[in-house]
């Protein structure tokens, strides 16, 4: 078992800890006080390949493992959760496009998108269809065309922003068995969308409900075969699990570093914070903390990228863990900066906020519980999951 990154990793990591330094870290701030979406900022993430990771590389995606995938996300989450959080979901998208898109649907939107020079936002939430995503309402019917899509999505990550929406709907029965995934341009005639949400934090990306009133689509832009899509759609979440517990883990790195620089230079009672044992007891359990989340997080990435039995178990007990302490940690070094911590001259209060919904999205925490604790009772020995 090596728990060493490859000689590949560390420079991908050398490269994304550089993209963030230079051009997420100076512009956070402002993106989240003024809720702009750095499209540009973004592109430039795509230039890199950072806009499709896992995507296969014939799509013009890099090819690469999830696990490669953790390893740059934690570096740009440093820096800004809610930009990267974003490109995590695009890379999903963008991942579940390439993957069961017919060939010229992958033709044409695969290399733009994997590129950055067009973003995905993915539909699945609706209001009625949270934690139950099996329940979703939205219809897509059969035409001498192609396909009708009826329905409303919630809390859409970059919606009105993006190019292309990834719409998962009923074309059957009842049920996870009744729902199929479709490409959809997000200018197609019949498309509407709600008012950007104010947020407590992600404030780099907009959120909004997104309408389909009689909206056409080609039969093409089906993803995979009807009666696909909650699988495609729970492959999906596997991996956005496992992303967004990377971000959680990439704003605790990077609050857990403002911390260590803060306590070195204020200084107390004529001595410096970091002198203090209460200080290095709490900093020694934060770091113990983050660095048994991030070691989940990589277990579970190689677990799903080997396909193994117990994967999605793997991967809702990372994102469980890794939210939990990742916004654990980020309180707890704004606390270290007491009264500083609170304002925003320093990142802080943004990682905070940024950190506090991933124990909502991608399933709650309380779901990933049931999703482990079952998994847990189902297998035949204590052993097997292990």
């Amino acid at each position: 078992m090596d728990f060493e990154l490859t000689q590949e990793q560390l420079a991908f990591q050398q490269t994304a800890r550089a993209f963030a330094t230079g051009e997420l870290a100076p512009h956070a701030a402002h993106w989240d006080a003024n809720a702009i979406f750095p499209r540009h900022a973004l592109a430039k993430a795509g230039e890199l390949g950072f806009c499709g990771i896992y995507s296969p590389e014939q799509a013009g995606g890099l090819g690469l493992s999830r696990l490669d995938a953790t390893v740059v996300f934690e570096e740009l989450a440093a820096a800004d959760p809610s930009t990267t959080a974003y490109l995590t979901i695009h890379n999903m998208a963008t991942w579940m496009l390439c993957s069961w898109g017919a060939p010229a649907i992958r033709a044409h939107w695969g290399p733009l998108l994997t590129s950055g020079r067009k973003f995905a936002s993915y539909c699945l939430t609706e209001s009625g269809a949270g934690s139950d995503a099996a329940a979703l309402k939205t219809r897509a019917e059969r035409s001498a065309h192609g396909y009708l899509i009826n329905g409303a999505k919630a809390f859409i990550s970059g919606a009105g922003a993006t190019d292309l929406l990834v719409v998962m709907a009923r074309t059957g029965g009842a049920g996870a068995a009744g729902i199929s995934a479709f490409a959809v341009p997000a200018d197609t005639r019949g498309i509407s969308y709600g008012r950007k949400e104010e947020k407590m934090g992600w404030n780099s990306q907009p959120t909004r409900a997104v309408m389909f009133e009689d909206v056409r689509i080609p039969a093409d832009h089906l993803l995979g075969d009807e009666g696909e899509g909650f699988k495609i759609a729970m492959r999906g979440l596997d991996g956005g699990r496992i992303n967004i517990a990377t971000c959680s883990v990439g704003a605790a790195q990077g609050a857990l570093d403002a911390a260590q620089r803060y306590v070195s230079e204020r200084r107390q009672f004529n001595r410096a914070l970091a002198d203090f044992q209460a200080i290095q007891f709490k900093l020694a359990d934060m770091l113990t903390e983050l660095v048994a989340a991030r070691q989940m997080v990589r277990l579970a990435a190689t677990k799903l990228d080997a396909k193994a039995p117990h994967a999605t178990a793997y991967c809702a007990m990372a994102k469980r863990l890794a939210t939990d302490i990742g916004f654990q940690v980020c309180n707890e070094a704004l606390q270290i900066h007491g009264g500083y911590g609170y304002i925003r001259e320093y990142p802080l209060e943004r990682l905070v906020r940024d950190a506090r919904v991933h124990q909502i999205l991608e399933g709650t925490n309380e779901i990933m519980r049931s999703i482990v604790a079952r998994h847990f009772l189902e297998t035949t020995t204590i052993g097997d999951i292990r």
